[in-house]
């Protein structure tokens, strides 16, 4: 990762485009996260403020980000304040991630106001206060910092606001030659540049170093000014590389990684790609811990129970010998007397064996026998119950794993259907303190095919079983992982094109347990081949007259593809 202060120069040039923009729309999709929607240069920007101590970031985002039926308190403050208002300016505080957002807003009886958004990207010490900057008096913050916590800085509503304190380092953006040729000795390594100079991270600082290492140029004052006013000037080259199994970018071309770079056309593109999924996720399992974790203990619980069955099965295998005992008590009765702890007898199924069948002394042999007998019916018995238990404990588990396949691909309204089909089922208990809300109809994710033609993607079994059952047409293209959990993915057209046939096959390989796989088996047939067993669990089906092709998963398709 690279969101450094040199990043932040890059992100606040592409931020300036809202500048005179007007604040149509304020969201706060969760605790962490703000989204401003700005009407600028004749088109709506989604504008994301994100406090993640992981993926603290600003950007313009192109992403649908779900929001809360209610709106918080927080969010409520920022449209009091801000809803309506003309983003005036973009600045950046030196080259530190600190940017400040001017607006100019108008107060409850019309008069205008001046208000300002202050963003610190500081990982877990980020936030997102709003202040009166003519009282320099904070409104209010995502994040409260009491003074028993930060004595030299409070940030609570009504506190005066005290900006966070300044590095003791050089702008390097202010660096003269003289002063570069001084510090120059200094950098061997990528630590002693983010020592010296503000607004480096080690990967810019490792880029620095490897450019002046390899500069056809004698002065290396001349590479490290066309580097650094790469940020500052442009033009942008926003990418992403992998080295070592981590994933960097930047707003400059990273070459000392040696990888060929990915390129997109903005900085928030390249932001989204890198971090949209990983926070989504985030969301996710911060709202579906609990569920994880119940969803884990279960499938624990179930394979236990299938050891132990497989143990019974085991014992209860031996009522061969058992039936076997009873025969050969029955048919040697006259030669065994009472009394005899054990009796050895021909086996009459294997000539010139005999066998030594352990008695009870106090009984008669035709008495013995029928214990065998009797430990035959009941083995036998066991043993059906047995394979019905082992059955249903597969079902089970195959069922828990798909949940929790899509528990990990899910997004947050999702989750909350995942919940209500457990209960529904009776499997665990509804949350308390829940009203129950009228049933909504599930809605599948869409996408469209290069071609154009619309593909249909359900994201838990509810939407799978509506969209397979109600939503699609019989002779429409129905999909599926083969033999693994996943999706049901359905082509609202009864002839699809093959690339169109491929890229819904990509779509149900990527939202299947097979994500991080190759070359991963798709089923494909029509709809009307589809069919849902009575009494079968939500989500499951059988298939036939099915094709099978082989895709492999691709993240940036699927975000290609998204309607």
């Amino acid at each position: 990762m690279a969101f450094d202060g040199l990043f932040t120069t890059a992100m606040r040039r592409e931020l300036q485009a809202i500048e005179n923009g007007r604040i149509t729309k304020i969201h706060q999709p969760n605790a962490q996260e703000i989204v401003l929607v700005i009407r600028a240069e004749g088109q709506n920007r989604k504008l994301l403020f994100s406090v993640h101590p992981s993926y603290a970031r600003v950007q313009f985002t192109e992403e649908t980000i779900q929001n809360p039926s209610e709106p918080p308190m927080f969010c409520m403050t920022m449209r009091k304040h801000l809803e309506g208002g003309t983003v005036t300016a973009v600045r950046q505080t030196g080259t530190d991630r600190i940017l400040t957002f001017r607006i100019r807003s108008k107060n409850e009886i019309g008069d205008d106001m001046e208000r300002e958004i202050i963003f610190e990207i500081m990982g877990r010490h980020s936030n997102f206060v709003l202040i009166d900057p003519e009282r320099n008096m904070i409104v209010d913050s995502l994040k409260h910092l009491p003074p028993a916590v930060n004595s030299y800085r409070t940030i609570m509503p009504g506190q005066p606001y005290v900006p966070a304190p300044a590095q003791d380092k050089l702008d390097p953006f202010e660096l003269t030659e003289q002063e570069f040729d001084t510090l120059l000795p200094e950098f061997d390594s990528p630590k002693a540049v983010v020592g010296r100079l503000s607004g480096f991270s080690p990967v810019h600082a490792e880029e620095l170093l490897y450019r002046m290492h390899n500069a056809d140029s004698p002065r290396a004052f001349d590479v490290y000014n066309e580097f650094v006013r790469t940020f500052s000037d442009g033009p942008f080259r926003p990418n992403a590389v992998e080295k070592d199994g981590k994933l960097l970018f930047s707003a400059a071309d990273l070459t000392f990684t040696g990888q060929p770079p990915t390129l997109y056309p903005t900085l928030g593109e390249l932001l989204d790609k890198v971090y949209f999924a990983r926070a989504v996720r985030e969301r996710v399992k911060a709202q579906a811990a609990d569920l994880e974790r119940w969803l884990d203990n279960e499938i624990a619980k179930l394979k236990l129970k299938v050891q132990k069955l497989e143990k019974e099965r085991k014992d209860a295998g031996r009522l061969d010998t058992f039936q076997l005992y009873g025969e050969l008590l029955t048919a040697n009765s006259y030669a065994i007397g009472k009394g005899q702890k054990e009796a050895e007898v021909d086996n009459y199924y294997e000539q010139g064996t005999t066998v030594t069948i352990p008695l009870d002394p106090r009984k008669t042999v035709i008495e013995n026998a029928q214990r065998y007998f009797s430990k035959y019916a009941k083995a036998k018995n066991a043993l059906i119950q047995i394979a019905d238990q082992l059955e249903k404990a597969a079902e089970d588990i195959s069922y828990f794993e798909m949940v929790k396949q899509q528990v990990m691909q899910a997004s947050t309204d999702d989750i909350d259907e995942i919940r209500d089909e457990l209960a529904d089922l009776g499997l665990m208990k509804a949350r308390k303190g829940k009203k129950k809300a009228k049933p909504k109809k599930p809605m599948p994710e869409s996408y469209v095919s290069t071609s154009g033609t619309k593909i249909s993607v359900g994201k838990n079994n509810r939407q799978n079983d509506w969209l397979t059952s109600k939503l699609a047409a019989r002779n429409h293209i129905w999909l599926h992982t083969k033999d693994i959990p996943g999706s049901h993915v359905v082509i609202h057209d009864e002839q699809p094109d093959d690339g169109t046939i491929q890229e819904a096959a990509a779509l149900a390989a990527y939202f299947s347990k097979a994500r991080g796989s190759a070359s991963v088996p798709v089923d494909f047939t029509e709809v009307r081949h589809v069919k849902k067993p009575n009494g079968s669990k939500p989500g499951f089906v059988i298939y036939f007259e099915q094709q099978t092709v082989y895709v492999t998963p691709d993240e940036d398709l699927v975000r290609k593809l998204k309607a």
